[in-house]
């Protein structure tokens, strides 16, 4: 028995000898503590997939219309997404709807490479076969300096004409007219071709660099397509006689020589249809004809190619 004055410092010597005898006193209703669970197993994690780009807008590769062929144009339209257009490295200019203009000189190669440079940095590319034409040799019976009166005159005048037809050449005009469905600027009977040699009273000449329609003297012509005027002599020019340039856009450009008279003059602008002048025999000519001459950039091409057959 434990007197009472005693009884903290006994409990204390109870629990101390507990202590040292290793035992724990159980508690009731206590249950046993639960076993850790061993960590669960991570599987290695795949690896993540690149996000899919967005397709762009626009059809995936280049569509076209025209005549791919020696003298020929094309109208095209460049891939979706397409920041900058060349061909043969050279760059060729886009429209804000992603329309363009190409054409083949009369001598171009049997192909070219179309690129496109997309905006991500891809590159779609085409290579074109350009179909090789068929030229004619023609015989002319007039003299190869045109109205000059001498061979010195003619080299004389020469270079100041040359300079104003490429200034007028180099200009660069806002005009949708190269889009449209070009027109005859005149009807009657051919009488020479595109692409044809000529060989002046047994001199050879440059091949012939537009097509000549045969009809009388005072004959109205008329704009091919819309455009503005970029030339308009104010004097004949030793080959050409009294010539007219207008600039349809995006570098395609018409030239009418031989005119009997002009009337329209450099910066109006003209709509299809519009009467531009009517068809004479100025410069070199052995009669009247209408003369018409198209060229991108330095590229003379065939009318026929874009205003198709005429119509009679």
């Amino acid at each position: 028995m434990i007197a009472r004055g005693a009884a903290p410092r006994a409990i204390a010597s109870l629990t101390l000898v507990i202590a040292a005898a290793g035992c724990v006193p159980a508690v009731a209703d206590s249950p046993p503590a639960p076993k850790a669970a061993a960590p669960a197993a991570v599987a290695p994690s795949a690896p993540t997939a690149p996000p899919v780009p967005k397709p762009l807008p626009g059809p995936a590769d280049f569509a076209f219309r025209g005549s791919m062929i020696q003298g020929g144009t094309l109208i095209g339209q460049v891939p979706g997404g397409t920041r900058m257009l060349t061909l043969d490295g050279a760059p060729v200019p886009i429209a804000a709807d992603g329309a363009f203009l190409i054409a083949f000189d009369r001598d171009a190669p049997a192909s070219q490479q179309l690129v496109a440079t997309l905006s991500d940095g891809r590159t779609v590319a085409r290579m074109l076969s350009i179909a090789a034409g068929n030229w004619r040799i023609e015989n002319i019976n007039a003299p190869y300096r045109g109205s000059a009166s001498s061979d010195a005159e003619f080299e004389r005048r020469r270079p100041a004409e040359l300079a104003q037809i490429a200034a007028a050449r180099a200009s660069h005009v806002e005009s949708d007219g190269w889009r449209q469905q070009f027109r005859w600027p005149a009807t009657g009977r051919l009488s020479g071709f595109f692409g044809s040699q000529r060989v002046y009273q047994g001199k050879p000449g440059s091949y012939h660099s537009g097509t000549d329609i045969a009809v009388p003297a005072g004959t109205p012509f008329f704009a091919p397509a819309d455009g503005i005027v970029v030339l308009a002599a104010d004097a004949p020019f030793t080959l050409e006689g009294n010539l007219l340039i207008v600039d349809h856009g995006m570098g395609l450009t018409s030239a009418f020589l031989h005119c009997q008279r002009l009337d329209v003059k450099v910066g109006d602008r003209v709509t299809q249809g519009q009467q531009l002048g009517t068809v004479g025999a100025t410069g070199r000519a052995t009669g009247p004809h209408m003369h018409w001459g198209l060229k991108w950039r330095d590229a003379r091409l065939d009318p026929g190619t874009l205003a198709g057959p005429m119509a009679r």
